[in-house]
């Protein structure tokens, strides 16, 4: 049963595994790896990765994505969102804002300073997509 548009924004504000999909331009398949995410209610979705990856000159040529939002255990429910993306050099506010959801505070601050460090003169890249199109289910409700 799909989800209405208040229990898509209630999901989304929780900790799930999220995948990221976006063409290959090679004539393989989409790339499709797991992510961090956050997300606006009503805006974009947020994630970083590191300026010279392979994602990030798949989503800079495609200019769209798609993220897949994930709940395994039951009742399995899923949200996934499609539409064009915009890069931009990530901060280390947005890194916290993505990693933030992930970790435990006490490892944030390390984390995000590493992050940083590792990720060279480019920096690390800040991918928000701003949905079109929404596919989600709960495939347990009656």
């Amino acid at each position: 049963m799909p989800l209405t548009k208040d229990q898509r924004e209630e999901f989304l504000a929780g900790v799930h595994p999220a995948c990221v999909a976006v063409d290959a331009r090679n004539g393989r398949g989409p790339l499709n790896v797991p992510i961090w995410y956050a997300y606006r209610p009503g805006g974009a979705f947020l994630a970083v990765t590191g300026y010279d990856s392979r994602k990030a000159r798949l989503l800079a040529a495609a200019g769209r994505c798609t993220f897949l939002v994930q709940r395994v255990e039951p009742t399995y429910r899923y949200v996934s969102a499609e539409g064009p993306v915009a890069l931009r050099t990530a901060t280390a506010d947005d890194l916290r804002e993505v990693a933030g959801r992930y970790l435990a505070p006490e490892v944030l601050s390390a984390y995000v300073e590493n992050s940083l460090r590792r990720s060279g003169p480019e920096g690390l890249t800040l991918v928000q997509l701003h949905p079109e199109h929404w596919l989600s289910a709960d495939l347990g409700a009656s």
